[in-house]
């Protein structure tokens, strides 16, 4: 049911296809170990988002915007989405409501309904998202005017842009400043810089196809979701559908970038066709003459794709300053004009009158293409607006901001993320796709068009020509005829095929490559029609199924002999029990008519009378025995019965040990029970008094720290006091010999006593002090000495736990 959906908003009309796919899509299935089905998911490559906002003459926009204007009801279009209900009124539908005979919008969008509803997708999601395509589509009738004053514009009527914020779910003012004004980083700083209209309306159609990527990236999200099963993965299989080779009158930078994955999906066709075919002939050792069908496509990719090319010249470009789409096409032609063999430049001539002339030409394996270069850099940076960015991430509508949540504006001082453009993300996509494509066992399968007017029943030979000869499938039927396409291994011929020649391979073993070639030579097939190899046994075109049908043939030749055999083998099993029959009916004839003649008879009548009689003397023979019978049968019960009696004996005996041994295994568990959390606890109370130890030792060497602290201040008072009495030595000398103030002196030498007595005082305090650190530190090593006998006795009692248990 995910088609459905993809195509609604996938999908658009085209000059050529009513319902074509404007994206590219890998779907793989998924099978687990069993081969039973186990997921699908989907990968798509190359949306064309440029459609979103311009369409060519007779060609629609996708398919979703015509199916909302068909498919809702008017007020709910009205009032909920704010739009009018006529489609022509608005400018990124180009071309108006274009009318397409083979599209129902209406059955189609009741479908993309009914799907969506069994993808599990919420009324609030499909609101959402009706929403956010209803705003792309009032994004193209914004009509802004140029200021005078500045090189700034302003909007001429914003209701289109109060109506996009609405439904956008964000403040009309902020959008409206952000898309004219916003705000950008310059140096460390950021300013507010003023756009023209140009830049504006280009803004727009950038968030637009942003919005619309987006939306369609969490579609196909939404739908691997519903198609995921949880199950384990092993193997898959895939299928790639993408956009064919495309030749327009206006060719511009989306035709460049699917036709350059064309090229690289036509060079891996042919590499798969023709270098990969010849190189197994290589390397099974056939003799073989490598042909070159002159298909390479390396020089167009190179051109288009390598240094200097056409797409990393468009990547310079975007990042100079100063350059403009004139620029990028003069360095273009100046770098491979005349240089190159895929690239030339159209003639004055042949461009004359076109309204969109070509700049220059690639030559593709489809044919040369013409490329307009308009908006190219504009297009291939694809600039969007980061003030824009972050009012849809901080949007009221949750499915907004949930699809714009990785937009974190940069701060002041942060840098920029690195500057991705187009033709970077197509690379790096069409890289990943070709990586994959290599990692499979691919086959390929061609479209072909019948005609260009959509015309059924009408075949244009030409065209169905061109179109072969430019896939590569002419080239294909060439190597196929000249080649060996049809290879089987030796040992799956040989059990496939030796039933064709079963009497040319002898008894035993025999290697299968031996083997094949006696089958092969038994039929008679030339070294022309089969090839041997190393490893396999090669076919020209139609051997392989003229074997078959020989297989075929001797199967059935074998199969019509066996239900012969069989068949006759039941006809004889038939015909010998009606033979039997036969003869059990002669014999029941011959007795019925025995009993007709003997039931009248009176010697019969008297022999069946008299018969009964015969029986009596036979009878007491038969009572003695059966009485000698009864004699040995009861002998046999009561030897029975004993030995029964003694077996019950025993029996009972052997119990009575069975419920002892019971017992005591039970107490003896039960004491290992016990004796095991005793050793628990045990355990328990060891860690426990090994924690209490570490923490005495811990306070005990708190202690050592302590008291060797306080020795060291007492020391330092001690050195302090013979300070104080040399110094008052030294003053008592002096005032014998100056013979001074002596009452001046006499003070001094009273304070300097003072100190002293104060540094005494704070002497016996220190040695108190340590005193007690001693004691303490005597009773912290008493109590470490019972801790360390206490955890002694633990481990003794654990150990003849640990005994008992063990015994």
């Amino acid at each position: 049911m995910c088609n459905p959906v993809l195509e609604a908003y996938g999908n658009a009309k085209t000059v050529r296809n009513d319902n074509s796919s404007r994206f590219g899509k890998f779907i793989r299935v998924h099978f687990g170990r069993d081969s039973k089905l186990a997921s699908a998911d989907i990968e798509y490559y190359l949306l064309e988002k440029a459609r979103l906002t311009y369409q060519n003459p007779e060609e629609r926009n996708f398919h979703i915007f015509y199916q909302i204007f068909k498919g809702l009801p008017k007020d709910y279009l009205t009032n909920t989405l704010l739009m009018d209900p006529d489609a022509n009124n608005y400018k990124f539908l180009t071309n108006g409501d274009v009318q397409v005979p083979s599209q129902d919008d209406v059955e189609l969008w009741k479908e993309n309904e009914e799907a969506m509803v069994i993808l599990n997708f919420t009324d609030e999601e499909k609101e959402s998202i009706l929403k956010l395509m209803c705003g792309c589509l009032l994004f193209g009738n914004i009509d802004l005017k140029q200021n005078k004053r500045d090189e700034g514009c302003e909007v001429d009527n914003p209701v289109f842009i109060e109506k996009a914020a609405a439904l956008f779910q964000i403040p009309a003012a902020d959008f409206m400043k952000s898309l004219l004004k916003p705000r950008v980083k310059v140096g460390t700083e950021m300013v507010q810089k003023s756009q023209n209209s140009e830049q504006v309306y280009f803004a727009t159609k950038a968030l637009c196809k942003s919005i619309f990527e987006r939306v369609f990236k969490w579609l196909i999200a939404k739908c691997n979701t519903a198609l995921d099963t949880k199950k384990p993965r092993q193997n898959y299989c895939g299928v790639l559908d993408i956009a064919g080779f495309e030749i327009f009158d206006f060719n511009t930078f989306e035709q460049l970038c699917i036709n350059l994955t064309n090229e690289r999906l036509q060079q891996f066709f042919n590499h798969h066709m023709f270098i990969l075919e010849q190189e197994e002939y290589k390397k099974e050792g056939i003799v073989w003459k490598f042909i070159d069908f002159g298909l390479d496509l390396e020089a167009s990719i190179e051109l288009m794709e390598k240094p200097m090319g056409i797409l990393p010249m468009l990547d310079e470009e975007c990042i100079m300053p100063k350059a403009t789409d004139q620029s990028y096409k003069d360095k273009v032609i100046q770098q491979h004009n005349k240089k190159h063999p895929k690239f030339s430049v159209p003639s004055m001539k042949s461009i004359k009158g076109l309204e969109h002339p070509p700049h220059f030409n690639i030559h593709h394996y489809a044919g040369v293409v013409g490329y307009n270069v308009d908006d190219w850099l504009t297009k291939n940076a694809d600039p969007l607006n980061d003030n824009v960015l972050d009012l849809f991430r901080k949007s009221a509508m949750p499915f907004m901001a949930t699809l714009y949540e990785d937009c974190t504006p940069a701060g002041p001082k942060e840098r920029k993320k690195t500057f991705q453009t187009m033709a970077m993300m197509h690379k790096k996509s069409l890289n990943e796709l070709m990586t994959m494509l290599h990692s499979t066992s691919p086959n390929f399968i061609r479209c072909l068009v019948p005609n260009e007017t959509k015309t059924p029943g009408k075949v244009l030979a030409e065209l169905i020509l061109h179109q072969l000869r430019c896939n590569g499938v002419l080239e294909g039927i060439r190597i196929v005829r000249q080649g060996f396409p049809n290879r089987i291994p030796y040992a799956d011929f040989k059990q496939r095929y030796q039933i064709l020649a079963a009497s040319a391979i002898p008894a035993g073993f025999i290697e299968a490559k031996a083997a094949t070639e006696l089958i092969i030579g038994a039929l008679g097939l030339t070294d022309d029609e089969a090839k041997f190899g190393n490893t396999k046994v090669f076919f020209r075109a139609g051997i392989l199924g003229r074997l078959e049908d020989l297989r075929d043939e001797k199967i059935t030749e074998i199969l019509t002999a066996f239900q012969a055999l069989a068949r006759g083998w039941i006809a004889r099993k038939i015909f010998s029990k009606l033979m039997e029959q036969r003869v059990g009916v002669v014999v029941l004839q011959r007795n019925i008519r025995q009993h007709f003649i003997l039931r009248n008879w009176p010697w019969w009548k008297l022999f069946t009378k008299v018969k009964p009689l015969l029986s009596v003397a036979r009878q007491e023979e038969e009572i003695r025995a059966k009485e000698e019978e009864m004699k040995k049968a009861m002998e046999e019960a009561e030897a029975t019965a004993k030995a029964k009696k003694e077996l019950e004996e025993k029996f009972e005996k052997l119990q009575n040990e069975r419920n002892e041994i019971q017992a005591e295994l039970e107490k003896e568990r039960q004491a290992a029970i016990d004796a095991e959390e005793m050793v628990f606890k045990l355990e328990g109370k060891q860690k426990d008094l090994e924690e209490e130890n570490n923490e005495l030792i811990d306070r005990i060497e708190e202690e050592e720290e302590n008291n060797f602290s306080v020795a060291e201040m007492k020391r330092a008072v001690e050195a302090e006091l013979v300070k104080a009495q040399e110094e008052i030595k030294a003053a008592g000398d002096k005032l014998k010999a100056a013979g001074g103030d002596i009452q001046g002196k006499e003070q001094e030498l009273k304070d300097k006593q003072d100190e002293i007595t104060r540094n005494l005082e704070e002497i016996k305090k220190l040695e108190s002090k340590n005193k007690d650190i001693s004691n303490r530190l005597s009773e912290t090593e008493s109590q470490l000495q019972s801790s360390q006998e206490k955890a002694s006795k633990l481990d003794k009692k654990k150990k003849k736990v640990l005994c008992v248990d063990t015994t």
